[in-house]
């Protein structure tokens, strides 16, 4: 019964829907298309102005990142690759360096405000003159040119190796010489031989370039003359050596040998060897306060130590491990040391401080009333300097440091049991000048 009355509901909503339509009848009615979207307004020109000044300050603020150690590690490995790059440039286009110690990459250029010692003094080989290291240059060069009344010859080599730096240059000028001269020896009766044409390209481009050579070739017989040029009319510069100079052939070979053995006159370094009377009011310090440092100077070792442990804190590589250590000991281009002496005594001295411990050992020798008698020298910490071939910037012996003379203990047990031990340790002439230490 109850799915009649189902069935009945059923056919009365049906009926009630109306007449059926077939889907391809053209006349039923068909479902319209959406609407097309409304135009989209259109900033004015202010507004995108004022949008990409936005968008431009969004991109400049720096982005956020978490920070990370290994990240921090490879950005400074890079900066430190690209600081020895741009060293090596710098090295390239400088192209002029002192001698360097082994190993050393990047030249050494002595600066007044990078001495580590004030009041550094040098000696003039030739006059024995006390030079400040701005004199030193022209005072050198003077007392050269002064020599040529003596000894034109070498005062000519000297010039030559001295007035000029570039090495490479003065090697291939002295050899161009040495060639005219052996020419000549060899065949001493050859004219051709005899002569140098002023415009020969070689003789231009190595040899009268350079301070020096023509005044080295007049000192052993060349004269200026001028020449008939064979089949032209005009005439040339020539230099010709003299019938006197030819028959004096051994004179022409030491002078050769001179001039191809020569090294470039440099001042010395002075000592300023000076013995010291420690007295009660001395500071007990290790090194002597021979310099004063400036506030800024304070700053700049404090930023120095606190890269140092910035560095040491961060994954490195060898070489730039090696770099560090290289940049620090051409840190001082000086060191003062002084010398604790058996007697109490202070004995000091200036240094190079790339010179070699066997200078100091000497130094030491020839300052000692027993010059003979075997010693050791005992640097800070109880360092032996046993090897004498290290320079003191390798020993840590830099801008300055204290060092203790010890006897050999056999020998000075054999002096004292002999009585022939000495109060004095030192020369008389260097403790008639002693001070006291204060």
């Amino acid at each position: 019964m109850k799915k009649f009355f189902q069935d009945i509901k059923k056919d009365v909503k049906f009926k009630s829907a109306g007449p059926g339509k077939k889907l391809t009848d053209e006349s039923s009615p068909r479902v319209e298309a959406s609407a097309p979207p409304k135009p989209r307004h259109v900033p004015t020109e202010g507004a995108q102005m004022a949008a990409a000044a936005a968008l431009s300050r969004v991109d400049q603020q720096p982005k956020l990142r978490p920070p990370s150690s290994q990240q921090a590690i490879r950005n400074q490995v890079k900066r430190e690759l690209l600081a020895e790059a741009a060293a090596v440039v710098d090295l390239k286009q400088d192209g002029s360096s002192e001698a360097q110690p082994s190993g050393s990459k990047v030249p050494v250029k002595e600066d007044p405000a990078s001495l580590s010692v004030s009041g550094v003094y040098f000696t003039c080989p030739l006059t024995g003159a006390t030079l400040t290291k701005g004199e030193r240059e022209a005072h050198i060069k003077e007392a050269i040119l002064m020599k040529f009344a003596e000894d034109p010859v070498e005062a000519s080599v000297m010039m030559v190796h001295t007035f000029n730096k570039d090495r490479e240059k003065v090697k291939a000028a002295t050899e161009v010489i040495a060639k005219y001269i052996d020419n000549i020896c060899k065949n001493p009766t050859e004219e051709k031989y005899r002569k140098i044409r002023l415009q020969n390209k070689i003789f231009q481009e190595r040899v009268s370039c350079l301070e020096g050579t023509q005044e080295f070739l007049q000192s052993i017989g060349f004269e200026n003359q001028r020449l008939p040029v064979p089949g032209q009319e005009d005439c040339e510069d020539v230099l010709v050596l003299s019938e006197e100079a030819v028959s004096r052939l051994q004179a022409l070979q030491e002078s050769r040998d001179r001039l191809l053995g020569a090294e470039p006159l440099k001042a010395r370094l002075h000592r300023q060897s000076q013995v010291y009377k420690p007295s009660p009011q001395a500071s007990a310090r290790a090194a002597p306060d021979f310099y004063s440092l400036t506030a800024e100077e304070l700053k700049r070792e404090q930023q120095l130590r606190s890269d140092a442990v910035e560095r040491n804190a961060m994954l490195r590589t060898k070489a730039m491990r090696e770099r560090d250590e290289q940049r620090e000991m051409r840190k001082y281009n000086y060191t003062l040391l002084r010398i604790r002496l058996p007697d109490g005594n202070l004995l000091q001295g200036t240094f190079f401080a790339r010179e070699r411990v066997s200078v100091l050992y000497e130094f030491v020798r020839d300052s000692l009333l027993n010059g003979w008698q075997p010693f050791l020298l005992i640097a800070p910490g109880s360092q032996r300097l046993t090897d004498e071939s290290l320079a003191f910037n390798e020993c840590g012996l830099v801008p300055a440091a204290l060092l203790t003379l010890s006897w050999d203990a056999a020998v000075q047990a054999d002096i004292e049991a002999a009585g022939a031990q000495n109060a004095d340790v030192l020369k008389p002439e260097l403790m008639r000048s002693i001070q006291t230490l204060s």
